[in-house]
């Protein structure tokens, strides 16, 4: 039902007008969203659940998890899909209201450069993301986390716990890291396709 709704969604907006951009939204709008939705829940769904530290205490557990998850990877991830398709978003809401379409965009120099603009500024976004990812997360989740618990007043200050699942954990964060990779390398191959037929409609004129 969702991919139905996206693919409606899809055929009704003004389509990217290369072959790489609307590769692009297909490849970001369904398998990305579709990978984060089943698999990420799937992943990450009951991590806290099964967060546990020595001792085994539930208001240590949840503080040192807070400490571990200072933002839960479903909630950045979805963050970021939300504000990587703001650029995109508002171009096609202009390109509705400007009755614009490909053609549009490859002929008329000003709605070219708008679309340019609008594709570099998702990679500025995926960019930053990527940073924000590294920086939150790393590359390698481990089976074991210090929790510094001098804030709680108790005798031990580093309390060891268990990071459930984390081999499945990496796994998924080195597939999000090549997710944002691939959408990146995307973005910049639809640029160079958008000044290549530039370029190639000018010459015909």
């Amino acid at each position: 039902m969702s991919l139905n709704y996206i693919k409606n969604f899809y055929e009704g907006c003004v389509k990217p007008p290369t072959v790489i951009g609307q590769f692009h939204t297909l490849f970001f709008g369904s398998v990305r969203m579709f990978f984060l939705g089943v698999l990420g829940f799937a992943v990450y769904g009951n991590e806290a659940l099964h967060f546990s530290c020595d001792p085994d205490k539930r208001d240590i557990n949840l503080f040192c998890y807070n400490q571990f998850r200072p933002i839960t990877p479903q909630v950045f991830w979805a963050l970021q899909l939300v504000i990587v398709l703001v650029p995109g978003a508002i171009f096609h809401l202009y390109a509705a209201c400007k009755s614009i379409n490909q053609e549009c965009i490859l002929q008329k120099p000003i709605y070219t450069v708008i679309y340019i603009f609008s594709v570099l500024l998702r990679i500025t976004l995926e960019v930053i993301a990527f940073w924000l990812q590294i920086h939150l997360f790393g590359f390698q989740v481990k089976p074991l986390y210090l929790c510094d618990a001098a804030s709680l007043g108790k005798k031990m200050t580093i309390i060891k716990c268990m990071v459930p699942e984390h081999v499945e954990k990496t796994i998924f964060l080195i597939a999000m890291y090549t997710f944002t990779v691939i959408t990146v390398v995307l973005c910049v191959a639809e640029v160079f396709e958008i000044v290549f037929r530039r370029l190639c409609f000018l010459i015909r004129q």
